[in-house]
């Protein structure tokens, strides 16, 4: 990450807004916000195959499901955050992944200019590819700043995406069934 080129943009951004960048309070924000940066946009240098690669023996098919796994993103047309849950279920294929791992892929995704539709399927993807899962099942619920705080104004309103791949979006009854112990 260039940190150099973003504290020179967020000059830039003051100065257009009309702001004095050389004013006491503003001094140290283009370094503060370079910094955030790191943060808020770690997903740019990291894969989910770094974190699900780690696998432990797991001879069935219950459904693993693990839910209310809590995001922050930044929507790539405003760069504005959105914030919600993922809800993940999967049927292993002779693997599973430590728990913390499913969320650390969350992260993976949530921490870089996105969309929660592209980022919803991202998830179930890498489950998919790296887990070699039978089926998934990925949900997303998200409020979005850009929605709620300019344009049309309209807090409190969620966005739901889904994304479903292999056996679990062959069979309806499973599906279902997930949906159901998701609490959906």
């Amino acid at each position: 990450m260039n940190t150099q080129k973003i504290e020179q943009g967020v000059r830039l951004l003051l100065e257009g807004i009309g702001e004095d960048p050389n004013r006491e309070g503003l001094l140290e924000t283009p370094a503060r916000v370079a910094r955030a940066c790191e943060e808020l946009f770690a997903g740019l240098e990291t894969t989910a195959e770094n974190h699900l690669s780690k696998t432990f023996e797991f001879v069935n098919d219950n459904l693993v499901i693990e839910k209310n796994i809590p995001f922050y993103s930044l929507c790539e047309h405003h760069l504005l955050p959105f914030y919600g849950e993922v809800h993940i279920a999967y049927v292993p294929n002779g693997k599973v992944a430590g728990l913390s791992k499913l969320a650390r892929t969350v992260e993976v995704y949530a921490k870089r200019p996105q969309i929660q539709e592209r980022m919803t399927q991202q998830i179930a993807e890498a489950i998919r590819d790296y887990l070699g899962a039978k089926g998934v099942l990925v949900v997303a619920k998200a409020e979005h700043l850009c929605m709620t705080m300019r344009g049309i104004k309209k807090p409190g309103t969620k966005t739901v995406t889904a994304c479903a791949l292999g056996n679990i979006e062959e069979d309806e009854t499973l599906k279902n069934e997930v949906y159901r112990l998701m609490d959906f």
